[in-house]
C-alpha cells in the first residue's frame, strides 16, 4: 500500500489534506481514485490507513478509517556522530541511516573534515536531509524520522554523548575488535542507547581520539581493511543493530 507523509494536525480528525508533491504525485503518477486506500504517516509512529475521497487543486481529501502504531523502531536508540564529507556522501548517509533504524544523525566539523559551510547553505542542506530521510520512511516502513541535528563541533559531540550507556568512537588505527565490547557476555548488562563517532575521509587526528577517550568513549576497529568513510558508518550502525538492536 502506498505510503504519503502528512503533519500529526492532519491525523487528528475523521479526514485529512494531503497537499504539495505528495497530492500531484497521487494524481498524475500513481493515478490513484477515489475510493483507493493510503497510508499516512507523521514520523511520530503514527500510521493511520484512509481512503480516498475527493481531489481539490493541488490537494487529495481522504477519509481516515484505522489508526495504529509502527512496531518497527529498533529497541536500541543509535545515535551516529558523522564528520562532514565531501560532495553528496551526507545525502547518501542519511537515506541509508534511516533505513538501518538510527534513531540520531549528528553532523559534526572535525580537524580533518574538507568542508566548510557557511550558514545559509547549512541551513539549505538540513532542510534537504531532513526532505531524504522523511522520503526514506517511505520506502523502509519505519514509523519514526530520522532525528537530524545542527553542525556540531567536535566538543560539543563530546558533551552531547555523556547520558548514552555505550559510547564508542571507531578509529582505522585501533586493533580492539568490537566484539571485545559484548565477549565475554555480560548478562547483566543493559544497552539501550549507544553514541557512534565517526571520522571524516582522512580519519581522526590522534588528539581527538585521546579527547574522545578521557569522555568515556572507547576505540573500537572496523577491521583490517580501510573502509571508505561512508562505508564504515553504515557497517558500524549494521553491526551496533546485530549486536544490541533487531538487525538478525
Amino acid at each position: 500500500m502506498r505510503r504519503f507523509f502528512v503533519e500529526t494536525t492532519e491525523l487528528t480528525g475523521s479526514t485529512a489534506v494531503i497537499s504539495g508533491s505528495d497530492a500531484r504525485h497521487i494524481k498524475t503518477v500513481l493515478r490513484l481514485k477515489p475510493g483507493d486506500e493510503i497510508e499516512l504517516f507523521d514520523g511520530t509512529g503514527v500510521v493511520c490507513s484512509a481512503r480516498i475521497q475527493s481531489f481539490l487543486p493541488k490537494r487529495v481529501k481522504v477519509e481516515l478509517v484505522g489508526k495504529s502504531f509502527l512496531t518497527t523502531e529498533s529497541p536500541v536508540h543509535i545515535t551516529v556522530a558523522q564528520a562532514y564529507l565531501k560532495d553528496n556522501k551526507m545525502d547518501i548517509l542519511v537515506r541509508q541511516l534511516t533505513e538501518m533504524g538510527t534513531s540520531a544523525w549528528i553532523p559534526f566539523v572535525s580537524e580533518r573534515s574538507v568542508p566548510r559551510l557557511d550558514d545559509k547553505r547549512l541551513e539549505g542542506r538540513r532542510q534537504r536531509w531532513q526532505k531524504i530521510a522523511r522520503e526514506s520512511l517511505k520506502q523502509c516502513r519505519r514509523g519514526r524520522g530520522l532525528q537530524i541535528g545542527p553542525l556540531q563541533t567536535f566538543r560539543a559531540v563530546l558533551e552531547t554523548a555523556q547520558t548514552s550507556d555505550l559510547k564508542i568512537i571507531f578509529w582505522e588505527s585501533e586493533n580492539r575488535p568490537l566484539r571485545s565490547l559484548v565477549d565475554p557476555p555480560q548478562p547483566d548488562r543493559v544497552v539501550r542507547s549507544v553514541f557512534l563517532i565517526l571520522g571524516p575521509e582522512g580519519g581522526f587526528a590522534i588528539p581527538e581520539v585521546r579527547q574522545a577517550m578521557a569522555c568515556g568513549f572507547q576505540s573500537i576497529s572496523l577491521g583490517p581493511r580501510i573502509l571508505k568513510a561512508e562505508t564504515a558508518t553504515v557497517a558500524a550502525c549494521a553491526l551496533i543493530q546485530y549486536i544490541f538492536g533487531d538487525l538478525g
